[in-house]
């Protein structure tokens, strides 16, 4: 099992979800990920801590890091509201890029090679994805995210230095890549006749219940075959599953290539779960899907319309 995973779906079970309010220097970073984190900011004092070489950071706020000592491979993990984008401001930097220090922000998330939103659906090339401040410096001093995460990867060497940033959200009118913060809820994934591919990732073995999808065909479901599946269909919905991070190298476990009313239901086992829809950019596209964290029970004793086997090795 991908040891990342591992520790999100460890961080996200219990009594998590108010952690950050708390002394952060006690807790292990992802603990922070949890979705009732956010507070509305207008008219309070900005929220302020200290940053850590590893964390996650999961509602607006000011945040410095400064070193005590030689930190080399630090990385923050950034993520809003699904219908949010994120936005990073530099205020202040003091690294030394000529020593080998650097602060760079990548638009999604990378972890071991996998990218969230993989590069099938990112709108940029990898290389663009990367904005590394020893090049720019403050000519970039806010960069806003594509989706609702983002990273930052920085190096500092001499103790002393840092730097401090604000994070603000701003509304998705129509977000098309996401990572959940919570193991469940309800969302609409809409394509408004834009030919672009959109996923929604859940960091959790689920239950899914897709209650409607609209994609200008026919009704009907089809689970997917070795040789089957939704063929020259220029729309349609696919579900995967895997333990890692990208969607792309996700195992495909059912398409979706016409438009029904459901609902439709399915167990996925895997640590990850993607609803990921493909657009044509010919008609406006609509799925609505349910979805809630399996419980241990259901893992060990699957019944009904599952698809467990591919990931139980991993779970």
């Amino acid at each position: 099992m991908c040891h990342f995973i591992l520790i999100f779906l460890m961080a996200l079970r219990g009594e998590n979800r108010y952690l950050e309010l708390r002394e952060a220097a006690d807790y292990d970073p992802f603990l922070l990920f949890g979705a009732n984190l956010k507070r509305e900011l207008a008219g309070e004092p900005v929220y302020r801590r200290a940053l850590r070489c590893l964390d996650m950071l999961s509602l607006p706020g000011q945040f410095t890091f400064t070193a005590d000592r030689p930190q080399l491979h630090c990385a923050a993990f950034l993520i809003a509201e699904p219908e949010e984008f994120v936005t990073i401001h530099y205020d202040l930097v003091s690294i030394d890029c000529q020593g080998g220090d650097f602060l760079k922000v990548f638009d999604g998330w990378i972890l071991k090679g996998e990218k969230f939103p993989s590069s099938q659906d990112h709108p940029l090339a990898t290389t663009e994805r990367y904005i590394d401040f020893c090049d720019s410096g403050l000519s970039r001093r806010s960069i806003r995210s594509s989706q609702n995460v983002a990273m930052i990867f920085f190096r500092v060497h001499e103790p002393g230095n840092g730097f401090t940033f604000t994070i603000k959200t701003d509304p998705n009118i129509f977000p098309c890549n996401a990572i959940s913060q919570t193991p469940s809820g309800r969302f609409t994934l809409v394509v408004p006749h834009l030919r672009r591919n959109c996923s929604f990732s859940i960091i959790y073995p689920v239950v899914i219940k897709i209650s409607d999808l609209t994609l200008g065909h026919l009704n009907g479901l089809q689970l997917k075959k070795p040789s089957a599946g939704c063929g020259g269909i220029g729309d349609f919905v696919e579900l995967l599953g895997g333990p890692g991070l990208d969607p792309s190298k996700m195992m495909p476990l059912a398409d979706l290539c016409y438009s029904f009313h459901g609902p439709a239901q399915m167990k996925i086992g895997c640590d990850n779960t993607v609803v990921r829809m493909v657009s044509s950019g010919k008609h406006m596209n609509r799925v609505t899907f349910e979805y809630r964290q399996l419980e241990p029970y259901e893992l060990e004793n699957p019944s009904g319309n599952s698809i467990q086997e591919i990931c139980l090795s991993s779970v």
